[in-house]
């Protein structure tokens, strides 16, 4: 099956004289399963509907170019949130875009939903426009926006969309697709799972649902107002839920905005099917000439097996987006995959990741989960892992066994996406010794994050005791098999309820383990995540405790800094940190300190003394 059109073109030469579906999409086309653009255009197709993709408009002609679809407008930023791709946590512009031709940022707009939304309205009038994907679903509230600095209204009043699908995206996109096809308009389209929709206050008619605190009172940059916003982010977390969620509202001037429960997750026979679609797995050839898409390289010899997290960290807006409710797809269907990469002209005999949000998730935490939903206001595995968590990891071993066999194949890797406190706390040690003997390439990414308690309780994250425990397992075992392996640790700098003084404690854990990370990441405030929250309100939503929060410039780069304390270009940032923390102790050559003292400040301090002396 070929690519699908990109271009007038190549829908004539099918036969088409018009597109069912439009896909307007902030990233180049690449048709693979780890890009949702390729995900929904698959499905929409399998369904028998036509759809075309315009992939990264910049003029009107770039958005007329097939004319007026039959259905509607489909519209996403990309992968990523089209703000995180540009800009970094300090809010610098990013020269690189691993999802454009040529790996050159620059070929999506800002807030891409909001402008390709709107320029569509502009040129089409009332034909239906339909938004989804990341960087929807996560605003699909009022929301802090961390460029702005200040809150937002959803992205569904900004747009000026008729329908908002939030999370993964396959049963919501056809559902709507077939009622459109049957004749009903996109304003009777207000039912449907896992979707978000406007109506004016004035028509609305009141049902059983939670309410947030509207947009005008979450919007004030005041107590009051911040407060208010922090109930509203604990209501959207706790509503999140496919079994026990509610449907939400949001008053917001003369609309209303309308969140319909969740949509629940994929069974294994519908994820199965999704996968098994003739994906080509690569980038549309147009874009060989501009150098290709590099974000293809990083999946292209990768299997996603499962979706969902209900490890659910503060920071990660992955549980907000695809639920706590881990689905799976089954043994046979990862294998066929494996099969077509074998077969791939570039295929080297090495299957680079089997994961997913969490890699060695297979099934739901616990029963409760399926029957009655997730906890609210409780993790599953954190502080510790919750006693109803059925540890289990019998499942992904086995699977990962028939990988190893497959012809063609010589090595099966795993390179992130462990969770090392739901591995520790598998009695049973099958998984964690095969993972060292077999599916481990040198280096293992864990995400510790933090090694002070304090921080890691804001992140949701377990103590810094449960990562030791894996750490000191991890080395016996390699150890044991006679392999060089080491960790490689993820940590966060600057993340709500880090004070300078934690900043301080995990540059002494660094220098305690002998770790010297080549990078680091500054916590980032992106919508719809607990931690972005506690960024802007101060407060933990849960609790509604206060949370100290690194606001200026100068103390986020002496945070990040004290995580880098060996590299001679952050001395000065190190040594401010520890004068400010009054921590002269770590400041020397002995070797408990962190930074030898400014030899230049040390000079002219000398001289001074001097010039004292013979004054005297």
């Amino acid at each position: 099956m070929p690519f699908l059109p990109i271009t007038k073109s190549e829908m004539l030469s099918r036969g088409w004289d018009c597109a069912d579906i439009i896909i307007v999409t902030g990233d180049a086309y690449v048709d693979h399963p780890s890009f949702g653009t390729a995900i929904i255009s698959r499905v929409l197709e399998s369904h028998g509907y036509r759809v075309c993709i315009i992939s990264q408009p910049k003029s009107d002609k770039d958005y007329m170019r097939f004319g007026k679809p039959r259905l509607a407008f489909f519209v996403n930023s990309g992968n990523i949130d089209s703000m995180v791709a540009h800009y970094t946590a300090a809010k610098k512009r990013r020269s690189d875009d691993a999802y454009t031709p040529g790996g050159k940022s620059g070929a999506r707009p800002d807030r891409a939903v909001i402008v390709y939304s709107k320029k569509l309205r502009e040129l089409f009038g009332d034909t239906p426009i339909c938004i989804g994907g990341i960087e929807a679903s996560l605003r699909r509230f009022a929301h802090y926006d961390y460029w702005d600095d200040a809150v937002r209204p959803s992205i569904l009043i900004d747009s000026d969309a008729d329908l908002l699908m939030y999370g993964m995206g396959e049963k919501h996109c056809v559902e709507i697709a077939d009622r459109l096809n049957a004749g009903e308009s996109i304003a009777e389209i207000n039912d449907i799972l896992g979707t978000c929709f406007k109506v004016n206050t004035a028509d609305y008619t009141p049902r059983p649902c939670a309410e947030c605190p509207a947009y005008e009172i979450v919007k004030e940059p005041t107590e009051s107002g911040k407060k208010q916003y922090a109930v509203s982010c604990r209501l959207q977390q706790n509503e999140h839920d496919a079994v026990r969620g509610k449907t939400v509202i949001q008053r917001h001037g003369k609309f209303i905005v309308i969140q319909n429960p969740p949509m629940p997750p994929l069974t294994t026979e519908e994820m199965d099917k999704v996968y098994a679609l003739p994906f080509m797995r690569n980038y549309h050839p147009s874009y060989e000439a501009m150098g290709g898409v590099p974000g293809i390289e990083e999946v292209k010899f990768s299997v996603i097996h499962n979706r969902g997290c209900f490890g659910a960290c503060n920071f990660c807006a992955l549980a907000f987006h695809q639920g706590r409710q881990i689905a799976s797809r089954s043994h046979e269907s990862v294998i066929n995959e494996v099969k077509q990469i074998t077969e791939m002209p570039d295929f080297k005999g090495y299957i680079h990741d089997v994961g997913g949000p969490t890699a060695n998730f297979r099934f739901p935490a616990c029963d409760k989960q399926t029957v009655s939903g997730a906890c609210k206001d409780k993790k599953c595995l954190a502080p510790t892992v919750c006693k109803a968590v059925k540890v289990d990891h019998t499942d992904y071993l086995e699977l990962l066994r028939k990988l190893r066999k497959i012809d063609k194949v010589k090595k099966v890797f795993i390179r992130s996406g462990i969770r090392f406190d739901y591995l520790v706390a598998d009695s049973d040690e099958s998984f964690f010794k095969e993972l060292i003997n077999h599916h481990i390439s040198g280096q293992l990414k864990v995400a510790p994050e933090h090694c002070s308690n304090n921080v890691l309780k804001r992140m949701g994250k377990p103590s810094i005791e449960t990562y030791n425990k894996f750490k000191n397992r991890f080395y016996a075992l390699t150890k044991s098999a006679n392999k060089k392996q080491f960790l490689v640790p993820y940590l966060m700098s600057s993340h709500p309820g880090s004070t300078i003084n934690d900043a301080i404690e995990l540059s002494l854990f660094l220098k305690k383990e002998g770790l010297h990370p080549e990078q680091v990441q500054d916590f980032y405030p992106t919508p719809g995540t607990v931690s972005t929250c506690m960024f802007y309100t101060g407060l933990d939503p849960y609790t509604m405790e206060k949370v100290y929060v690194p606001r200026t410039a100068k103390e986020k780069a002496e945070q990040r800094a004290l995580l880098q304390y060996y590299l001679p270009e952050n001395k000065a940032l190190v040594l401010s940190a520890l004068k400010r923390a009054n921590r002269y102790d770590l400041i020397g050559t002995k070797p408990g300190c962190l930074v030898a003292p400014d030899r230049k400040q040390q000079a002219v301090k000398a001289k001074g003394n001097q010039r004292y002396k013979k004054k005297k």
